[in-house]
């Protein structure tokens, strides 16, 4: 099945042609841009928009997967923090976000001679809330992905088989989204949150997330279920780590990690 879908994937992309790709680093946009540069060779090209939005080590990350790979990398400057439509962090923020990296992606890309642009969105992707997909519809973004029928577990399945190191890295998303809707955004914020998550990281907690509440003051904590136990032993070393951000309360949420939980009622 793998192979068959991987196969479809490259039918897709070559009868495609030239596209430009909003890469991210994650396995979703690194296995397209890999079998982007294996069918059309050099008409493709992968765009990161780092942002304060995006952690440092997620940009290290792509850069990283972009060199050992040989893929054809730019970075762009974006600023979201200067749009007030996503300042205000909104319900529809993400929808704003993703309208305007798109319009940013494809005017650099149009300067190359590229009028197609393409995303990692997959099939999973459709059956969650994502309210950037409908920006995507309305701006004309290609998911080959979707069109090959290729959803999550399909896309880890086929860069672990073709023995891609990036096949299980745990999944990301933008800072923003630890944020509680209609709380302002600022790079206050967003910095400790990324120095939470961080922290969590270098302590072996590679899937977690760091919600902040209370104006940015308490910290909630999620990791998967399993983790729960471990991360309750390094308790007293976490919490004085984390205050070390100017987070003053540290709560362990006992649902374990979930995407989007934010948009929990």
């Amino acid at each position: 099945m793998p192979d068959n879908k991987l196969k479809e994937l490259e039918r897709i992309i070559k009868d495609t042609g030239p596209m430009a790709i909003l890469f991210s680093g994650g396995v979703d946009s690194s296995l397209l841009a890999v079998v982007a540069r294996k069918v059309l060779v050099k008409d493709y090209i992968c765009i990161l928009l780092d942002s304060p939005l995006i952690p440092r080590s997620a940009v290290n990350s792509a850069r990283k997967i972009a060199d050992e790979n040989s893929l054809e990398f730019h970075v762009l400057n974006f600023n979201p923090l200067k749009y007030q439509d996503i300042l205000n962090n909104s319900k529809d923020r993400c929808y704003h976000c993703k309208k305007k990296i798109i319009n940013t992606a494809r005017k650099y890309a149009s300067t190359l001679g590229f009028t197609i642009v393409a995303d990692g969105t997959n099939v999973s992707d459709t059956h969650t809330l994502r309210p950037g997909l409908a920006a995507c519809r309305e701006e004309g973004i290609f998911h080959p992905f979707v069109s090959a029928g290729i959803s999550k577990a399909d896309i880890r399945q086929i860069a672990r088989q073709e023995k891609y190191d990036f096949w299980d890295l745990p999944s990301s998303a933008c800072l923003a989204s630890r944020i509680p809707y209609g709380e302002m955004l600022d790079r206050g914020k967003l910095g400790k949150v990324e120095q939470g998550e961080d922290i969590l990281h270098r302590r072996g907690f590679l899937q977690c997330r760091m919600r902040l509440h209370d104006g940015g003051t308490l910290a909630r904590i999620e990791v998967p279920a399993e983790q729960i136990p471990k991360i309750v032993l390094k308790k007293d070393e976490l919490v004085r780590q984390l205050k070390t951000t100017g987070i003053t309360h540290v709560c362990l949420d006992l649902k374990g990690y979930r995407s989007g939980s934010m948009d929990e009622t």
